[in-house]
């Protein structure tokens, strides 16, 4: 089934090549779990820092039958998350350790 898929920019304007990073990442995660009926992407530029660029953040939001998986994923101090595509390998990273996590829960 595919997942309904919302992306949202915040500070920062839509991209289509971003957009298209999602949807990869996104057809990745399909494969642990094929029951994502919905997916919400909220991708958020923070402040400028003095020293560094910006700073991105990844928040996802899936929703499975009977189960939300949530992940944020805020920089950390090494400013890896000043390139957006980092960011949302990171966040997609996670939510695929929670939905292995979730599916093998469910098989026991």
């Amino acid at each position: 089934m595919a997942a309904d898929v919302r992306i949202s920019f915040r500070g920062m304007e839509s991209s289509p090549a971003v957009e298209a990073q999602v949807q990869r990442r996104l057809a990745e995660l399909e494969q642990v779990s094929e029951r994502i009926s919905v997916c919400r992407v909220t991708l958020e530029m923070g402040h400028r820092h003095h020293r560094h660029g910006n700073i991105y953040h990844v928040h996802l939001d899936l929703s499975l039958p009977g189960k939300q998986i949530v992940v944020n994923r805020e920089p950390g101090r090494d400013h890896a998350h000043e390139d957006i595509y980092v960011a949302i390998r990171d966040a997609f990273d996670a939510a695929r350790r929670q939905l292995q996590e979730h599916r093998d829960r469910a098989s026991d």
